[in-house]
C-alpha cells in the first residue's frame, strides 16, 4: 500500500526524507525492491547507477510525480524538481517561467531568484534566446523560488558542454550551501558525484548496492588525488573498467 506523507522538517524530525520498504513495478518488472533510505536535512546526496536501475523512478516518487508504488515515503511539504530538460514555457518570459505554479506571478520574487543564478539581465527575454546553460539556470531559479527543503535534480547537467557543466556544478554547490536544503542529485557522472556529494549511493537492481560518505573539504578540486581515488571506486562499483 502506497503512503506518501508531506511534513515540515523540525528538530524532532531531522530527516528530510524517510523511505521504508519501497517497491515499484512496471509491467510486472520490479524496478525498486524493498528500498529503505533516509536523507538528513541539509544533506547533499548523489545517486549513481546504470540506466534503468530505478534512479529517476525514485526521484519521481519523492517529487510526488509517481504514486503507483508500495511502501512508506515521508518528504518535506516544500520540494522542487529540476530535470535534464529545463522545461521552460516558450510563450512566457523568463521571469514568468520562474514563478510558474506559484499562487501569483510575483516579479520581485522571480528577479531575486534570477539574481542568485546570474540571470537578472535575462528576466524579460523569451526562453528561445537562452543558451543551454542559461536555460538550466532559469530552471534552477524556478526551483529555488519555492524555498524548498528538498531539491530533486534529475541529471540537470547532462546536456551541457563540459565547460558549462563545470560552472553549473559550482553554482549548484554554492546555492545548496546558501539555502541549506537537502539535495538528491541523480547523475551518471562519477566525477560530479565526488565533487558535490556528502554521500554517494550506487543503485543496482532496484536497491542501494553501495554507499560512501565523503568528508573532503569544500570547494573540491578535480585535480585532487582523493577525487581521482573516489572516481575509481565509484567506477568499480558501477562495473566500469578504468
Amino acid at each position: 500500500m502506497a503512503s506518501l506523507v508531506h511534513r515540515n522538517i523540525t528538530q524532532a524530525i531531522p530527516d528530510a526524507v524517510r523511505i521504508t520498504r519501497l517497491n515499484r513495478t512496471f509491467d510486472g518488472r520490479r524496478v525498486i525492491e524493498g528500498l529503505d533510505l533516509s536523507i538528513a536535512a541539509g544533506e547533499f546526496v548523489v545517486l549513481l547507477g546504470a540506466s534503468g536501475c530505478g534512479k529517476s523512478t525514485l526521484l519521481r516518487i519523492l517529487g510526488d510525480l509517481d504514486r503507483d508504488f508500495d511502501g512508506e515515503v515521508e518528504v518535506p511539504a516544500r520540494r522542487a524538481v529540476a530535470f535534464q530538460a529545463p522545461r521552460l514555457m516558450p510563450w512566457k518570459k523568463v521571469w514568468r517561467n520562474v514563478t510558474l505554479g506559484l499562487p501569483r506571478a510575483d516579479r520581485q520574487l522571480a528577479e531575486r531568484a534570477l539574481a542568485e543564478v546570474g540571470l537578472s539581465h535575462r528576466a524579460d527575454v523569451w526562453p528561445k534566446v537562452l543558451s543551454g546553460g542559461e536555460a538550466q539556470r532559469a530552471s534552477l531559479a524556478r526551483a529555488l523560488v519555492r524555498e524548498p527543503e528538498l531539491l530533486l535534480l534529475d541529471e540537470p547537467f547532462a546536456a551541457l558542454d563540459a565547460l558549462t557543466r563545470i560552472k553549473a556544478q559550482a553554482l549548484v554547490a554554492e546555492l545548496w550551501q546558501r539555502h541549506g536544503c537537502a539535495v538528491l542529485l541523480v547523475t551518471h557522472d562519477v566525477e560530479e558525484a565526488a565533487l558535490l556529494a556528502d554521500r554517494v549511493l550506487v543503485m543496482k537492481d532496484g536497491v542501494i548496492a553501495h554507499e560512501h560518505r565523503i568528508d573532503l573539504p569544500r570547494p573540491r578540486d578535480v585535480a585532487d588525488p582523493a577525487i581521482a581515488r573516489l572516481r575509481g571506486r565509484f567506477l568499480d562499483w558501477l562495473g566500469v573498467h578504468h
